[in-house]
């Protein structure tokens, strides 16, 4: 009789070692995965910075009074992660209607110095189809 409480209890030790294991092996591939998605999450915020700073250094290279506008930059990241999207709207008097988006009912700047500034959408999505989805948008209001 003890003989066979014995192999019981054996095996009961077993099948939970075994479950343990089975619960270590779980948490530590779902770790992994999350430190990865967290990286191209941080990875995503920091490219939709450099984009907005980009579209800006975009923005002062133009005359914006000559109708020569920049209403969009499309930008696929260097290592193909990233499709970068940024859609610019301007705010100000004088602004020409032909060749800039302008934003509805913001025509009426009372001041010079907020004349021709511009609202940045920028968006950042991943690419990746293996992996959770990353989508960042950042709106910053500038004056270039």
């Amino acid at each position: 009789m003890r003989k066979g409480i014995g192999l019981i209890m054996a095996i009961a030790f077993i099948v939970l070692v075994a479950t343990i294991g089975a619960l270590a092996l779980s948490f530590s591939t779902q770790t992994s995965r999350q430190t990865g998605d967290v990286y191209l999450r941080a990875q995503a915020e920091l490219l939709a910075i450099s984009a907005t700073e980009y579209a800006l250094l975009a923005i002062s290279a133009h005359n914006i009074s000559a109708s020569n506008c920049i209403n969009g930059i499309n930008i696929v990241h260097n290592s193909g992660l990233f499709n970068v999207n940024m859609t610019m709207s301007y705010i100000g008097n004088g602004l020409p209607a032909a060749g800039c988006r302008v934003l509805n009912g913001a025509n009426a700047i009372s001041t010079a110095d907020s004349n021709a500034t511009v609202l940045i959408d920028t968006i950042v999505q991943s690419t990746l189809t293996d992996r959770e989805p990353v989508r960042i948008h950042r709106r910053t209001l500038q004056k270039p």
